[in-house]
């Protein structure tokens, strides 16, 4: 198969194909009289396990780390997937601040004054104190109009 109809049997974008053949993440089975690449079922396969890696959370880095060995891998892909764990913790406690954020900035302002009027620009200076707390000064100011 060429590069485009591994493309659209994956959902994978031919860049990023060509990308991963660049990286050795997949090996096409040689070129056709077009000179175009071609694949077999084995490119098949690895780009749907990098798809399930990447879903996972681990990187590109990491699971071109995975192939540059002759090791078993899973003890390796273990480790990755305690750290993409780690990783994505991270980012649903930063979600979770931002979250908190939100509704402590809603909260402290209500309905009317967040949806503004009509006709009138207010522009919000929101100054972030040293515990997060967050001041919002109002200046309002009229669209001119030509």
């Amino acid at each position: 198969m060429t590069v485009g109809d591994l493309s659209r049997r994956t959902g994978v974008p031919i860049k990023t194909l060509r990308q991963y053949t660049d990286w050795g993440l997949i090996y096409s089975a040689g070129r056709s009289s077009a000179n175009y690449r071609l694949f077999d079922a084995d490119a098949l396969w690895c780009v749907e396990l990098i798809g399930q890696l990447r879903g996972l959370g681990l990187t590109v880095a990491e699971i071109r780390e995975l192939t540059d060995t002759d090791a078993a891998i899973g003890p390796r892909l273990a480790e990755l997937l305690r750290h993409s764990r780690a990783r994505t913790l991270r980012r649903i406690a930063g979600l979770r601040e931002t979250l908190r954020r939100i509704d402590e900035f809603e909260a402290d302002h209500n309905s009317r004054e967040l949806a503004g009027r009509g006709g009138v620009c207010k522009r919000l200076t929101l100054t972030l104190g040293s515990d997060h707390t967050v001041a919002v000064e109002h200046h309002n100011h009229r669209k001119v109009r030509p």
